[in-house]
């Protein structure tokens, strides 16, 4: 099968034919018809990623697509089911094994496209605003990288559950799809001063914070006392110090969110969201964006628009599988 896998450390991955992998116990083999990007497969590439694996290893974290077969003694969607699954590793090829026990059941209304999009995304979101930050209907939300795969996704979400959203990014295009997903207040992030334009709509409660770097330090600066701040990742490439004493001084909390991270030690936070937000795509009240859909022999490409910030949304990969 075609996988674009890297073979070895310091190697940069590409397309491969490698060997279709057998499903083991606990695991489904699955025919994948499209895979997710995310930001964290490019510092899987790079190694620099907290669950990066240890080469040779296929990219692609979170895939759709039919189950081809169970392993040894495995209980999960029977053969033919249509699936999402969040594997880490491993989309971005025609075939790949996944926990069986990961496996979500997709509404006979979401396409494959879709549902590859939707996992990491909507339930980094919601886990954030909801089970971490507990985000209260009239206060006011803060999204930084608000037209990304996860920055989108909390502007929707936010809105739902009543929040006032100021959404954050560079460019009115950008800005454009942050409205259309429910943005109250709009900052151009590249001309506009995100503390000045916060404080005079009155602060912020809640900051969902993908970016980090400077756009973090301003966002805590526009706090209201008793603010949460939740570090999503870093995608500006700045890691921010965090000086205490302003904590302290304004009651404000700083949480990290990483999703991944409760399948390991709180899996039931995931599967709940996963839950309500599938009944509120059933609902129609979610609707997922997805700039480009690109083929896998053009991974290389569909990882640039990640990386140089042309995308907006998700990014999806179709393998094509047969």
């Amino acid at each position: 099968m075609r996988a674009y896998h890297i073979p070895a450390p310091d190697i940069a991955p590409s397309i491969h034919d490698i060997d279709a992998p057998a499903p083991g116990v606990g695991e489904l083999s699955l025919s994948i018809a499209a895979c997710g990007l995310n930001f964290a497969d490019l510092l899987m590439i790079k190694g620099e990623y907290q669950d990066t694996p240890a080469p040779p290893f296929t990219l692609g974290m979170e895939v759709a697509g039919v189950v081809e077969a169970l392993g040894p003694g495995t209980s999960g969607p029977p053969v033919g089911a249509r699936v999402a699954v969040f594997g880490g590793q491993g989309g971005l090829a025609e075939h790949g094994c996944f926990p069986a026990d990961r496996a979500v059941i997709l509404p006979d209304s979401m396409g494959f496209t879709e549902a590859a999009a939707f996992q990491i995304a909507y339930g980094t979101s919601h886990v954030a605003l909801d089970h971490t930050a507990r985000l209260k209907p009239g206060e006011t939300l803060l999204v930084l990288g608000a037209a990304g795969g996860v920055g989108l996704t909390a502007v929707e979400i936010g809105k739902l559950m009543g929040a006032r959203v100021i959404a954050c990014a560079r460019g009115a295009d950008k800005l454009e799809v942050a409205r259309k997903a429910g943005a109250d207040h709009l900052i151009d992030a590249s001309t506009e001063d995100i503390r000045v334009v916060c404080k005079a709509l009155g602060g912020v409660d809640v900051v969902y914070d993908p970016v980090g770097g400077d756009q973090f330090r301003a966002a805590m600066r526009a706090c209201n006392p008793e603010g949460r701040i939740l570090s999503i990742g870093f995608a500006s490439g700045d890691v921010p110090q965090i000086p205490a004493n302003h904590l302290l001084v304004k009651n404000l909390s700083v949480m990290g969110l990483y999703w991944g991270g409760y399948l390991k030690f709180r899996p039931e936070v995931v599967t709940d969201s996963l839950r309500t937000l599938l009944r509120w795509y059933e609902e129609g009240r979610l609707k997922p964006h997805v700039s480009h859909v690109l083929p896998l022999e053009r991974a290389d490409e569909a990882l640039e628009l990640l990386r140089s910030r042309r995308s907006t949304g998700k990014v999806v990969v179709t393998p094509s599988a047969g």
